[in-house]
């Protein structure tokens, strides 16, 4: 294996970072340290860079996965080298990066769900979103999970884009899914599903709703689905109707206008339809015996009312109903993972830090910082993550200039490649990630789609071996 970018002279005494985690966090932090002088190596678990741009975001959205460009360009700066199918804690140690590194960035993101914690949780027929988003994008982790789509309705329980995304993957014409680059075993699963309602289920009321603007517009352009919200789930309380008129964005009170026009048209003579439901929360999900499959989800109404020190806040009335469903999926926020040794906030799912430097109660963990969502918690669009990465950035610089990076025992570029090697023989170089990406595009060209993904690690390894082998 070797480096896909060599380094030159004037950069040999210049510091080195490495950041974990290859996502939109990581490039655009590599890409400000390296306009300033800094070496950058970065490592990923998957042998494939891009993070969530490549297995989180919906298949559906090419434009919004155009930002790999951006990316790419980074990639090739001098300086820059990657190293993929090397994970912390497997591979390699903290200690021992902090052996050879000036400066350590973790760009985990927040790869764990969270748990609605109520009965029934864990029956078959219930599921991460987290999980069935990484199995129709490919993700290897995920391209054995299995989903039953037999069920007539399936519920989303949340109200963020990744929720509405979801809700339209399970709905998509198969003219619609075919196009993308939606992992193979997906969209034939998708293709033949039974699925013909989905229940999007909010905890709180539409003025509270997490999703934007533009993914909520999206659903009516589907080819085959409708769009039905109850106009009395609309009828906002005081509280809502105060905080819409006074604290709402633009953005936030043109969404609200968008609801009402979806509950003004009424149902649709659509075969497929997504159903907005809020104020209301799950309490248990359903089915026959103590671990039988799915059949339905009892929720209880909610009323929004100010809280001390929470601001508005959904409430339980008592009022409960059922939803029929062989399906459901919750999509209630993200957490980051702890790496050992290092502070963590287990309320939060973050690293502890102050500007992305890594720190409790006083105490500086010289030379290591956090960037994205195990910085400051899933939240945000792609861009958020890139003044978030300049903040991150900021910080490393003015450590830099003032002495007060970490001083690594081994400097030796060659040595590091050479550790990488010895611990990960098939570890992925950029060039091996290029054959990677040619061989996905070159397959997809044929049938009009953007790449057709390898989901499996070895082939993943096997298209880029030979590359890496003779770079």
């Amino acid at each position: 294996m070797t480096a896909n970018s060599s380094d030159s002279s004037d950069r040999s005494c210049a510091p080195r970072a490495v950041i974990i985690g290859a996502g939109p966090s990581g490039f655009f932090t590599a890409d400000q340290l390296l306009a300033a002088g800094v070496r950058v190596d970065m490592l990923d678990a998957l042998p494939t860079p891009f993070g969530l741009v490549r297995a989180g975001v919906a298949p559906d959205h090419p434009n919004i996965k155009a930002v790999t460009r951006v990316f790419e360009k980074t990639a090739k700066k001098d300086g820059f080298r990657f190293f993929g199918g090397i994970m912390l804690g497997r591979d390699v140690t903290r200690a021992e990066l902090l052996e050879r590194y000036n400066i350590v960035v973790y760009a985990l993101g927040a790869s764990d769900d969270n748990r609605l914690g109520i009965p029934g949780e864990d029956r078959p027929g219930s599921h991460a979103a987290t999980h069935f988003v990484a199995w129709y994008n490919g993700h290897p982790d995920a391209a054995d999970y299995e989903f039953d789509l037999s069920a007539r309705r399936a519920v989303v329980i949340g109200n963020g884009n990744v929720a509405i995304d979801v809700a339209r993957m399970l709905v998509l014409h198969p003219d619609e899914l075919s196009v993308t680059d939606a992992a193979d075993h997906a969209i034939k699963a998708l293709t033949e599903s039974q699925v013909r309602e989905v229940v999007l289920l909010g905890r709180r009321g539409p003025a509270q709703a997490a999703f934007t603007h533009p993914e909520l517009s999206e659903l009516s352009h589907l080819v085959r689905a409708g769009v039905e919200v109850d106009a009395s789930d609309l009828e906002l309380d005081e509280h809502s109707a105060r905080w819409l008129e006074e604290e709402a964005t633009p953005t936030g009170r043109r969404t609200s206008e968008l609801l009402r026009e979806y509950a003004t048209a009424g149902p649709t003579q659509a075969s497929h339809r997504i159903v907005l439901r809020f104020l209301r929360s799950p309490v248990e999900i359903l089915g026959e015996g103590q671990h039988g499959p799915v059949t339905g989800i009892r929720v209880v109404r909610n009323e929004i009312q100010p809280i001390e020190g929470r601001g508005l806040s959904a409430v339980p009335t008592g009022d409960e109903e059922i939803i029929e469903a062989g399906l459901v999926l919750r999509s209630i926020g993200y957490r980051g993972r702890p790496i050992d040794g290092l502070p963590f906030d287990n309320r939060r799912g973050v690293i502890h830090n102050i500007g992305g430097r890594v720190c409790e109660d006083g105490h500086r963990y010289l030379g290591e910082y956090v960037v994205g969502w195990i910085k400051r918690g899933p939240s945000g669009i792609i861009g958020t993550n890139k003044k978030d990465a300049a903040d991150t950035a900021s910080s490393i610089l003015e450590d830099r200039d003032d002495g007060l990076i970490n001083a690594p025992t081994i400097v030796d570029t060659g040595e590091i490649a050479a550790f990488y090697a010895e611990r990960v023989p098939d570890a992925v170089t950029w060039v091996g990630w290029q054959s990677i990406d040619a061989h996905e595009r070159s397959s997809g060209e044929p049938h009009g789609r953007p790449r057709i993904k390898l989901v499996r690690i070895a082939e993943l390894l096997t298209r880029a071996r030979a590359i890496n082998t003779s770079s």
